[in-house]
């Protein structure tokens, strides 16, 4: 529970800067510097980043994304995870380049903003609990208010409420699936043989 809490309230400092082809004013903005939840998303900080840049951007519609050395990253992983996999020598802060402009369609899925990001969230829970119960009927069940509450407790970091609701699920984590294994090995001898006498694996 305690590295739970930690990874929950845990944040990536995020040094941002604005491609140059989003850049209409000399000299170029600075970079903006932002506190990154770990377990946000990079479209959910366009409210903090794009005040900052917003007087040397071209005219047009904005489509928000960012790109690390070159490489545009996926929208519906979560920041810490990025972080993670991308930084093998982790960078404080972590740069990252930002657009207004230019979405690489034929490289990412479109995002629509909090709505998409949020539906993205809600389908990797119904993936989990598929890998974990071999259904997922009770994410498909959810009311909508638990939904809108699970969101709200992920977004604002608050691991209380989203245990909370999340217990509705019944979500076990693999560790509880193993120890059950184990346990139930323990009981009854060390496994099924087969034909033959061979001890089988599980």
């Amino acid at each position: 529970m305690e590295a739970q809490k930690y990874v929950w309230e845990g944040a990536i400092p995020l040094q941002i800067h604005l491609h140059e082809s989003d850049v209409t004013t000399h000299p170029p903005p600075p970079p903006a510097l932002i506190l990154a939840p770990r377990l946000g998303y990079l479209p959910l900080l366009a409210p903090l980043i794009k005040p900052h840049f917003s007087a040397t951007l071209p005219p047009g519609v904005d489509t928000i994304w960012f790109e690390y050395k070159g490489l545009p990253l996926k929208w519906y992983i979560p920041t810490g995870v990025l972080f993670d996999l991308l930084c093998a020598e982790p960078e404080r802060p972590w740069n990252l380049t930002v657009h207004f402009r230019g979405y690489p369609g034929n490289l990412l899925t479109p995002c629509e903003g909090e709505d998409s990001v949020k539906w993205s969230f809600i389908n990797s829970l119904k993936e989990a609990a598929y890998i974990i119960n071999g259904n997922c009927k009770n994410v498909m069940n959810m009311s909508q208010s638990d939904q809108v509450e699970l969101w709200d407790f992920v977004m604002n970091g608050n691991l209380e409420g989203y245990l909370r609701v999340s217990s509705k699920l019944k979500l076990g984590t693999v560790e509880d699936e193993y120890a059950g294994l184990y346990s139930s090995k323990s009981r009854h001898g060390s496994g099924e043989k087969d034909l033959a006498g061979q001890v089988k694996t599980g």
